[in-house]
């Protein structure tokens, strides 16, 4: 599914895009990733659903102003003006990893109305970032001046960590692509130096005040934000069912395919 369409907002051009027909479905994602990730369940979904895809701003097909801001608040921002602008009540919304913090805090704080939300493996309660976050945040501006084929390599080695099973080359080229280049290079070091800690901590005091279906996936082998982080999340929203996702690392989406997609439907349509 392509993002044929671009949203201006506060000088920023968001790439975002929608199909099919009927309710409509808002995917968000995560970091370092795209829209990319969530493009073939989209498509799959697209027969009984109107489906919302977006790139945040400094990712994927987004504009990378390196004056602009790029953490949570402001994704959260965009998120509930996207909402308005596809003129969109109570979707059912879908997020994955940082797109999870970003979908709860345009619901907690700027208001946007949800149906539902599907949570996968996300960024939602503390302790969050891992220790090569840390060494960028120490180190502004450090990272963005590495020859470019070091950088790639970093890339590649950071985004292929998020599988258990490992990527498919033409897929790993595919997420790695948008942070190469003198744009891409700067930007990917920036959206981490960004990342905001003290968005995470009120994003946790406001969960226990969730009053809407709320799923939650969570890969068993995930690294990147282990299964207990996900249990303990479960715990803290009101009514949240837990879904475990054997052989499954952080990225979900490549692998076990078969199961997000079956239990994404399920949660969507559960008529079907």
């Amino acid at each position: 599914m392509e993002l044929a369409d671009t949203f201006e907002w506060e000088g920023r051009r968001i790439a975002c895009g929608r199909a099919g027909s009927g309710p409509p479905v808002v995917f968000c994602h995560g970091t370092p990733w795209s829209s990319r990730v969530w493009a073939p369940y989209a498509e799959a979904l697209a027969d009984r659903f109107t489906v919302h895809l977006w790139d945040l701003p400094g990712y994927g097909r987004s504009s990378k102003d390196p004056s602009h801001d790029v953490h949570a608040g402001v994704h959260a921002r965009v998120l509930r003006a996207l909402l308005d602008h596809w003129g969109l009540d109570r979707p059912q919304v879908v997020a994955h990893d940082l797109g999870g913090l970003v979908a709860l805090r345009a619901h907690l704080v700027e208001g946007a109305a949800y149906a539902s939300l599907f949570l996968v493996d996300v960024v939602a309660i503390a302790p969050s970032g891992s220790r090569f976050f840390r060494f960028v945040q120490d180190n502004p501006g450090l990272l963005a001046q590495l020859p470019g084929y070091v950088h790639e390599a970093i890339v590649r080695a950071y985004v292929g960590n998020a599988t258990h099973r490992g990527l498919p080359a033409g897929e790993l080229d595919a997420l790695v692509e948008p942070w190469l280049g003198p744009e891409g290079q700067p930007a990917f070091y920036r959206q981490i130096e960004d990342y905001d800690l003290d968005l995470i901590e009120q994003n946790e005091r406001g969960l226990t005040g969730l009053d809407l279906p709320v799923r939650i996936v969570w890969g068993a082998e995930d690294t990147w934000i282990p299964l207990e982080t996900g249990r303990r999340l479960a715990a803290l929203v009101p009514g949240a069912v837990l879904s475990e996702v054997p052989d499954a690392g952080h990225l979900v989406h490549y692998d076990a395919p078969v199961a997000l997609a079956t239990a994404l439907r399920g949660w969507l349509d559960p008529a079907a």
